[in-house]
């Protein structure tokens, strides 16, 4: 009898566990491009233009992967890049992708997707005016949602425990298909080039990836050898030093759930010599993380002081950039286990900057605003404390002014835990970098 009852509890939980598991079928299946207007629209849809009043504001489009980074339905991709090859062959492009986090997916409903709405929907908004401030055609605004599995268990708070299993898949994600996806959405904004060489010099055409969670994972997985590579490329003792490049024109991770030492190469490399960089240097990667991410403060540590307890970490030497004048460098020997175990955004010795409330008011005016945020990051001094909409981007003192790899505190006012990503002036903030990295120089002549 008493072991009938262990079987049949057993069988139980075994059902329990298999009903609620995560799904495995891609949720977009209809290829077909679909209208999109309002909220419940386009539900199965893989590839949609969003509109408001006959104009379209931008496209949306969705690739899927499963636990082993291989495409979910391979014809997501090709329609996608289909469609967008042709609309960026004959006009100048943004191209925005976003990759999700822990709990979130391509399904219908989620919330993630209707952010992204949103932001994209800003984004449209900011190229009518800057478009028209320049007297150049707006440039099409596409859309990119990455989904993968980013829950194992749909079971609530039970799902809690899939934080490791998936932080493994992420990494798997983006070094599989994702790393495939985004090399060719990078061909995209050079496609004109290629179609019109007398009008390559004047490709306005643009990339931005943007990561939360795991999402951050899976891009800086699928990219950070190319980075590491393009920042080479660029550095002193070549024939020649030029601006750093990076993985399209713009890399924005949201609370990223990988380790320090993935980001020790790269911010190695930015920190040597203590270069200056050109007025016009950019931002390439910006990781913000809020201070009261208990996920990525707490949670991450522990599961790699685990999973890191038998291996062997040195110390590393490093160093921070002190303003001219100085003795030039305050070198720091950093603890390679210490990065191993932390998340990128919790390692202090890593931080640059800090991201606050501006002490006064600074909503500008919107023509003010556009005209100026690149000034602001063009002219910035050492230990420069920047204005934008409503906060203010302060340096640590411990890079070059226009470092183009940025790694931000977030106070709780702007970002208050793990999820909370989408507030009005972390979005701003955002859209803000954009305009940097992305806007036609002639923004600023």
């Amino acid at each position: 009898m008493i072991t009938h009852l262990l079987q049949w509890g057993l069988a139980f939980q075994l059902l329990l566990v298999i009903s609620g598991c995560a799904s495995y079928q891609p949720y977009r299946t209809d290829l077909l491009t679909c209208q999109y207007q309002k909220e419940g629209d386009c539900n199965k849809s893989a590839i949609q233009v969003a509109s408001h009043k006959k104009k379209a504001l931008y496209r949306l489009a969705f690739v899927e992967f499963d636990d082993q980074g291989q495409f979910q339905k391979p014809e997501q991709l090709n329609t996608m890049l289909n469609e967008y090859q042709k609309i960026a062959g004959t006009n100048d492009v943004l191209l925005v992708t976003f990759v999700h986090g822990w709990h979130h997916s391509a399904q219908p409903g989620d919330g993630n997707i209707a952010s992204f709405r949103r932001l994209l929907s800003h984004i449209s908004e900011v190229e009518g005016y800057t478009s028209a401030q320049q007297g150049r055609e707006p440039r099409k605004i596409l859309g990119v949602y990455i989904g993968w599995r980013g829950d194992s268990l749909a079971i609530p708070y039970l799902n809690t425990i899939t934080f490791w299993d998936r932080k493994s898949t992420a990494h798997k994600v983006g070094q599989q298909g994702v790393t495939e996806t985004l090399v060719k959405l990078e061909e995209i904004v050079n496609v004109k080039k290629g179609i019109d060489e007398a009008d390559s010099a004047h490709n306005s055409s643009r990339m931005v990836l943007i990561g939360h969670s795991f999402g951050g994972a899976v891009i800086y997985s699928s990219i950070q050898n190319i980075l590491v590579d393009r920042f080479v490329d660029s550095r002193q003792g070549k024939t020649y030093q030029g601006n750093a490049n990076g993985f399209g024109d713009l890399v924005v991770l949201v609370n990223p759930a990988f380790e320090a030492l993935r980001f020790s190469t790269l911010y190695n490399l930015s920190q040597e010599y203590c270069r200056d960089y050109f007025r016009n240097q950019v931002p390439k990667l910006a990781i913000l993380t809020s201070e009261t991410d208990f996920a990525t403060r707490y949670a991450f540590p522990a599961g790699r002081f685990f999973s890191t307890f038998f291996e062997a970490h040195g110390k590393l030497d490093r160093h921070y950039c002190l303003a001219p004048g100085s003795k030039g460098i305050d070198p720091m020997r950093v603890s390679g286990g210490e990065a191993d175990r932390t998340a990128v955004g919790h390692f202090d010795s890593y931080l640059t900057h800090t991201l606050s409330p501006a002490p006064v008011s600074t909503t500008l005016e919107k023509s003010f605003r556009l005209k100026n945020v690149q000034t602001l990051w063009a002219t910035q001094n050492y230990a420069a404390s920047l204005d934008f909409d409503g906060s203010r981007l302060k340096s640590l003192g411990r890079t070059s002014p226009r470092n183009p790899y940025l790694n931000i505190k977030v106070d709780k006012q702007f970002m208050d835990g793990h999820n909370d990503i989408w507030g009005k002036e972390v979005e701003s903030f955002i859209r803000d970098l954009i305009i940097i990295s992305t806007t036609p120089s002639s923004q600023t002549k």
